[in-house]
């Protein structure tokens, strides 16, 4: 097994909720994997090795804060690339 697939980003499973959550019939997944690569790089990390010690050692208040930023990232990811697409 890679080093690479021994960990993941929280924050990846935020912003695909958040897609999720503000997905439009319109919007083609070219478009959404822009938004998804702007909002990450937007966010800090939180990287983690077993989701289950993620979800039990984070408290309430800072996922709920989480997801909030995730959102509001993907919000501002989508004007961001609605104004920079190629034509």
């Amino acid at each position: 097994m890679s080093l690479r697939d021994a960990i993941d980003n929280f924050y990846e499973r935020l912003v695909a909720d958040a897609i999720d959550a503000t997905r439009e019939d319109t919007d083609s997944a070219d478009y959404l994997t822009d938004v998804m690569c702007v909002a990450l790089n937007r966010l800090p990390t939180r990287y983690y090795r077993h989701s289950i010690d993620m979800m039990f050692y984070l408290a309430d208040e800072e996922l709920k804060e989480m997801k909030q930023k995730s959102l509001a990232a993907v919000k501002d990811a989508r004007e961001f690339v609605r104004e920079h697409q190629r034509e």
